[in-house]
């Protein structure tokens, strides 16, 4: 008789709005024939070290719920571990699950975690001033929209607390000098933000900042807004929210070469490490989580944590 497969489940209790999920993991994991337990976070760095644990302990998949932030943590703890990880989406933003085509219905994602047809895939991880991100680092206006948006607001507003925050910081936004170095190479610009995304997913299936940023490409994507315009600021509020809309008429802005100018707005380049030092020194954010004033030193992990994404 084969062993039961055992599932262990990171939970952030404090993550998105307060919606009972024990009776949905027993009711799916117990229909899979999957053994399961939990474990509860109460501090940054919990996730990390509980899915660390867990993987020693013999656990045959580890799973996140919560949002982003939460499932960066889980993935930090997994890193080269043959453990897969499942994300069950839960939190305020969840644009990993939507950038590997895991659904947000947690039923529907717990039954994809237990599915022997499932797909398992590497996935790229980024590092900034010794933390890890899946999603992206923010340095600016995003930055200081996160900031803004605060346990608080967002369990009053769910994703619209990014939405309100922007507008108050759209009224006078900051403008910087950045120094990047990409790969060794200087290069300098202005901007009031800039993003260093391993994914560029929008919050929405099949829609993203830039057309060929790829979450296992082994490279980081790095991206500078250039001006305070309405199409700028949807593509910030999109990177948190997924409220970004698609060009009215359906087009898409065309890719051009690394370091050409994609609109009026921005400026994109491709790199393994990058650092960042604007003037005046700007927030910055990495996945959700603040991480303050100060300069930015990035690189990319390839394939770094394993995911567990739906067949097909």
């Amino acid at each position: 008789m084969a062993e039961q497969r055992r599932i262990h489940v990171v939970v952030n209790p404090a993550a998105g709005q307060d919606t009972p999920v024990l009776g949905v993991f027993n009711t799916v994991f117990r229909e899979c024939g999957i053994d399961w337990d939990i474990s509860i976070t109460k501090q940054a760095g919990d996730a990390a070290s509980q899915a660390r644990r867990a993987a020693e302990q013999g656990a045959d998949i580890v799973a996140a719920y919560g949002g982003d932030g939460t499932v960066a943590e889980v993935a930090a703890g997994l890193i080269g571990a043959a453990t897969p990880m499942a994300i069950l989406p839960g939190g305020t933003a969840n644009v990993m699950s939507v950038e590997l085509g895991i659904p947000g219905d947690l039923a529907a994602a717990c039954r994809i975690a237990c599915d022997p047809a499932s797909v398992v895939r590497a996935v790229d991880m980024g590092m900034v001033n010794g933390h890890h991100f899946m999603l992206r680092v923010g340095i600016g206006f995003e930055a200081a929209m996160v900031e803004s948006a605060d346990r608080e607001l967002k369990n009053k507003l769910g994703v619209f607390a990014y939405l309100w925050s922007a507008v108050q910081n759209l009224s006078q936004p900051i403008m910087s000098h950045y120094q990047l170095t990409l790969d060794g190479a200087l290069v300098e610009t202005d901007g009031i933000t800039c993003l260093i995304a391993n994914s560029g997913n929008l919050g929405q299936s099949g829609v993203n900042l830039i057309p060929d940023i790829n979450i296992s490409d082994g490279l980081l994507d790095v991206i500078v807004v250039q001006q305070a315009s309405l199409r700028s600021l949807f593509d910030i509020l999109g990177s948190i929210t997924g409220f970004k809309q698609a060009v009215a008429n359906g087009e898409q802005t065309p890719l051009r070469a690394p370091g050409d100018e994609i609109s009026e707005t921005l400026q994109h380049w491709k790199a393994h490490t990058v650092s960042v030092a604007a003037e005046p020194v700007q927030t910055v954010q990495y996945d959700g989580e603040v991480l303050g004033q100060a300069h930015v030193q990035c690189e990319i992990l390839p394939g770094a944590v394993r995911v567990i994404t739906p067949a097909g």
